[in-house]
């Protein structure tokens, strides 16, 4: 008599429809993205209605911004330990609250704190969500496409934030901008419970060599107050001046505290940041890389809705379509980059995408104030999306490529904050700039000084992204390995050029 075989029953932690669940975690990376962007439409509104000074105006990005890139690491160690749908859920749930205290917010001070709980919220979402969804596709082609979904909508949460935040703030007002975000984030955690497969605490499987199962607080503590008082600094010093005494004290704490915070780290065996870590795969150059692209990622979200606005004479809802097409190209390069990975090789593809966004940002910094939509903007934002979308693909994968499964949340914790860092000073850095520029520009009209600025900020990013795509030629070659090639499947040889070696017969 046959015997039906059994039904193949799933790896923990996978779902028996990765799809499916795969959906539900990219719905929350975008509400995560989302609330990156979607104030920045809405930033003359916000400041008008809470009182909020020319200065202090940048913090409602910061917060957000500061707490997910400070805290990312022990949301991501907090993953691991605890179990990453556990995190995830929790993290929803928290989110969903403090969007809806920002909405309710009447004053700067409960808006920032309200922002920063939406940052620590995003902390834990991050990494747990990353980490589940490459759990579905170990590798091969499905993590390849997955990382392409994974990029696509990271582009498109930033694009269709500042899309949203114009709709939004135009039809009910600002404080509509947050409760928006937090209806969706409740209901991703409704999908989420639904579609995501239960996994059993603590992960489980091969652990690396020294690794401990403690949380590290005062690592935790003290890499929170470092970068605090670098952006800190960075942020005051565009009024201060950079001689001022709280901006050089802010900045010198910030230096003491990075390195008290290296010290820890070597000597803790539950380091947050072990650095056992950036000798696994190419943890530490992919990092890197990314730190540089979310150094201009976050700026270009700032900068160009206020050139629309400010300069342009825009409205919030036209701001926001104006974004439309960036987002398109943006979600097309994500989808594109495995497929030109495995053509052209990895490192060819990656340094050809930030060239390609470094391209379109210094033909944003010839934007004219007397220019328009049309002539100004649409052009180099099609380049920017492109690249930033095939960009975003490729280095995310370098950044988790060759990790154990234990230190997965922890990887995908890292990059993000290595992006939403970087994105933090990156803007603290070209505010700066581009008010200083402004200042010395204010006798050519105010529409002109203000460009004046807008064009300084586009023109060092573009910058930034040469040198970043110089970098990674360099660290390809220093390495004898490239930027990893996400849709390779398991245990593939790398050629030095990126492309996966051909194994077994023709």
């Amino acid at each position: 008599m046959n015997v039906a075989p059994a039904p193949k029953t799933p790896a923990p932690g996978r779902s028996r429809s990765p799809g499916a669940a795969l959906a539900a975690l990219a719905g929350a990376q975008f509400t995560v993205m989302v609330a990156t962007s979607i104030v920045n439409v809405a930033l003359p509104q916000i400041r008008a209605g809470t009182g909020l000074s020319d200065g202090a105006v940048t913090w409602v990005v910061n917060a957000y911004g500061l707490a997910f890139g400070a805290l990312l690491p022990a949301g991501g160690r907090a993953a691991d330990l605890l179990g990453r749908r556990r995190v995830l859920t929790v993290g929803l749930a928290l989110f969903a609250a403090g969007s809806l205290a920002a909405g309710l917010a009447t004053a700067p001070g409960p808006l920032i704190a309200a922002r920063a709980v939406q940052g620590l919220a995003a902390a834990a979402i991050a990494p747990a969500a990353l980490a589940l969804a490459m759990a579905q596709f170990p590798g091969g082609t499905g993590r390849g496409r997955a990382l392409g979904v994974w990029g696509a909508v990271s582009g498109a949460g930033g694009a269709g934030g500042v899309l949203l935040g114009g709709v939004l703030t135009q039809a009910w007002g600002w404080p509509w901008i947050f409760h928006s975000v937090a209806l969706g984030s409740a209901l991703v955690l409704a999908a989420a419970a639904v579609l995501v497969p239960a996994d059993s605490g603590p992960v489980t499987g091969r652990q690396p060599a020294g690794a401990a199962g403690g949380f590290d607080l005062a690592g935790t503590v003290t890499v929170t107050l470092a970068l605090t008082c670098l952006v800190w600094g960075l942020t005051t010093a565009r009024g201060a001046g950079w001689d001022d005494g709280p901006v050089l004290a802010a900045l010198g704490a910030a230096a003491v505290l990075l390195t008290a915070f290296v010290v820890i780290e070597r000597r803790r065996p539950d380091a947050l940041i072990p650095p056992r870590l950036f000798t696994t795969g190419r943890v530490a150059s992919g990092n890197l890389l990314m730190a540089l692209l979310g150094s201009v990622w976050i700026a270009l979200f700032f900068f160009l809705p206020l050139y629309q606005q400010q300069v342009l004479g825009s409205g919030p809802l036209a701001t926001g379509a104006g974004q439309l097409p960036l987002a398109a190209a943006n979600m097309i390069g994500a989808t594109l980059a495995p497929r030109l990975a495995r053509r052209l090789g990895a490192t060819a593809t990656t340094t050809a995408a930030l060239l390609t966004e470094a391209l379109g940002l210094l033909w944003l910094s010839r934007i004219d104030a007397g220019g328009g939509y049309l002539t100004d903007i649409l052009g180099p934002s099609l380049l920017v999306g492109l690249g930033l979308g095939i960009a975003f693909v490729q280095l995310t994968g370098l950044a988790v490529d060759g990790v154990p499964p234990g230190d997965a949340g922890l990887a995908g914790g890292l990059v993000n904050t290595t992006r939403q860092v970087g994105g933090a000073i990156g803007l603290a850095v070209l505010t700066t700039l581009a008010g200083s520029v402004t200042g010395h520009a204010a006798a050519r009209g105010h529409l002109e000084a203000l460009t004046a600025g807008y064009r300084a900020a586009f023109a060092v990013s573009a910058a930034v992204l040469a040198v970043t795509a110089l970098l990674t030629v360099l660290l390809a070659r220093c390495t004898g390995r490239t930027t990893t090639d996400a849709t390779a499947a398991p245990g593939a040889r790398v050629r030095p050029d990126g492309r996966a070696a051909r194994t077994g017969h023709a």
